[in-house]
Formats: C-alpha cells, structure tokens, sequence
C-alpha cells in the first residue's frame, strides 16, 4: 500500500537519510525507532508529503505522491493521510467536535455527514461526553484521543504518529497504544508511528530500527 524507494534528504551538508526503503501493507501497524537524530521524524515527514526527499520516490496505492503538487497534494493529502503529533495541536477555540470535523469540511464534505462522522469516532474513542468540551477543559489523554479522532474523520488509508505518546503519562500512553491496536482490528486501519516508547514499538506488527539515516533491522513482532 505505502512503498518508498531510495529514500535521501540533505539539510547544508547533514546527509540525513541514505537511501531508505520501505514498505507497508493495509493493516499493519508499524513503529520506527531509534536514537535521536537517526532519521526518523524527518522520514515519517517525507512520507506524509510534509517535506519532500532530494532523492527517491514514494507511491500510496500506486499514486506517484511527489508528482503531486500544490493544491493537488494538499488535496491528495487531506483525503488519504492523517497525522498525529507529539502535541496535539487542537485549536483552543473550538470544541472537540469541531476540531474533528475540521479536515472533513476542508475536504468539501457535507456538513451532516462530517459531524455524523465525527460523532461516531469520539463515541469509539470514549469521548460521547466530552464533545461539546473545547481542548482546556480535556486533559492530556482526551485532547490526544480527539486528535487521532481528527486524523481518522477522511477515512485515510495511513495515519502518520510522530512520538503521539511523548507527551502523555504512562497510562494514558498504554491506553493509545491500545486504541491503535482496536483501530486497526475493528477498522484495518494503518499506522506507521515513529516512537521512543518501547512498549508501544512492542505492540506493533513490526518494528524498524534507524541509525544514521539508514532502516538496520526490520523486526516482527
């Protein structure tokens, strides 16, 4: 489903991928790990279409994605891809509805269908009571919970987690751990996360280690 060939990128002289290869199935759930500076943030990056490589090529279902450009990516982006930071990034004006249904009206959905949507994912998140909140009134565990429900509202084919744990404490990081595994049994749902948690890189189909801007080993679990 995801493929990526010869994957470089240089900031200046820092060669930052070498050449990185990677595939992922529907389904799977896929943790990248390793020391800081290995390559990793800046991988997940170029993958979501946020940045783009110097060198290589990335296909989702056989789309070319570095052909896209401008209004077409963005486009391609916003229907096919989600993405869940470290920092939640919700907009504090807004309620936690309205935080999830923000990409579906950007994408030019029907208002109804989004917020019928949006309603069905906070109450598989465990959020039925809390959609009127806006993000101060949640704590750090129901703020990221309407994140990954925001990733989720386009029905993307992958879900791009950059560190969604680091800013949890440890209970609440094992409850997403376990929400992204219920995810994608209940809906085959895909996640490529880039994680220093290990118990999470634990719960994953698979595991790929980086070092020095280069995939070492490609573990399963």
């Amino acid at each position: 489903m995801l493929r990526a060939e010869n994957i470089h990128k240089k900031y200046g002289q820092l060669h930052v991928l070498k050449g990185v290869d990677i595939e992922i199935t529907r389904g799977e759930i896929v943790s990248i790990v390793g020391s800081s500076g290995a390559g990793k943030s800046t991988l997940l990056h170029i993958l979501g279409t946020l940045d783009t490589p110097d060198n290589g090529a990335i296909f989702l279902n056989d789309q070319h994605l570095h052909q896209l450009k401008g209004k077409k990516l963005a486009a391609f982006r916003n229907q096919h891809i989600g993405f869940v930071f470290q920092f939640h990034h919700l907009l504090p004006e807004f309620t936690a509805l309205e935080n999830v249904c923000i990409p579906g009206w950007i994408g030019d959905r029907k208002k109804k269908e989004v917020e019928e949507e949006a309603v069905r994912l906070l109450t598989l998140l465990g959020l039925a009571d809390r959609m009127e909140n806006k993000p101060q009134a949640l704590s750090g565990g129901e703020q990221q919970r309407v994140a990954v429900a925001r990733a989720l509202i386009n029905k993307p084919k992958i879900v791009f987690a950059d560190e969604p744990t680091g800013n949890l404490d440890s209970r609440n990081a094992k409850e997403l751990h376990e929400l992204f595994v219920r995810l994608r049994n209940e809906l085959q749902q895909t996640f490529l996360i880039v994680t220093h948690n290990e118990e999470l890189a634990a719960m994953s189909d698979r595991e790929l280690h980086m070092k020095d801007g280069k995939i070492i080993a490609n573990l399963v679990d």
